[in-house]
């Protein structure tokens, strides 16, 4: 299931690897594109929505509904 996030706070590369590894762990075979100019982070995954944003949330990056 394809699911878009708006994620805030993310303001390098290494923010970017942190959802992404975040996001990887609770589903290593999700597909993750993240547009950080725009704040949207992408997900083809099988976990529920409310999963993934907690995970990112973990990381310390806001997520919008």
């Amino acid at each position: 299931m394809n699911q878009t996030f708006t994620v805030t706070g993310m303001t390098c590369g290494h923010c970017e690897m942190a959802v992404k590894r975040a996001i990887k762990q609770l589903d290593p075979q999700a597909e993750v594109a993240i547009d950080r100019t725009q704040n949207r982070v992408q997900v083809e995954s099988v976990q529920p929505r409310e999963a993934l944003a907690h995970a990112i949330a973990e990381e310390g990056y806001a997520v919008a509904a």
